[in-house]
């Protein structure tokens, strides 16, 4: 088995409203994501999977979140969001774009900061 994985960044301010602490308030983070597949052959290129191919539903889809106040996007409006709920709601968006690859989407991880992260797979 092959795991690939690629990573990307977005910018963007949150609060947690039901949160007893400095982050109820806004405040802004760096986050990054990495995506993480599993492929079971090589082509005859020589990949499990392209990683231009991994980071271009990526990118378009972070592009929703960057400069943006994460609280004020709809998914976000009844789920606070935490880095577990970008998590899930990334995999969640991601998940068809792979749908009919030769690859499976099984992890996506959203860091906070260097040392603060969280991992979802189903």
């Amino acid at each position: 088995m092959y795991q690939l994985w690629v990573e990307e960044h977005f910018d963007a301010a949150h609060y947690l409203p039901d949160y007893n602490g400095k982050c109820e308030h806004m405040h802004g983070h760096r986050f990054k994501v990495v995506i993480r597949m599993e492929g079971e052959s090589v082509g005859s290129d020589g990949m499990a999977y392209d990683f231009a191919k991994m980071k271009q539903p990526l990118r378009q889809i972070l592009s929703q979140l960057d400069h943006t106040c994460l609280n004020d996007f709809a998914p976000f409006s009844k789920n606070a969001p935490s880095s577990e709920h970008i998590a899930k709601w990334l995999y969640a968006e991601l998940q068809p774009h792979f749908a009919t690859t030769p690859v499976n989407l099984t992890q996506v991880e959203v860091w906070e900061s260097p040392t603060t992260g969280v991992s979802y797979s189903p």
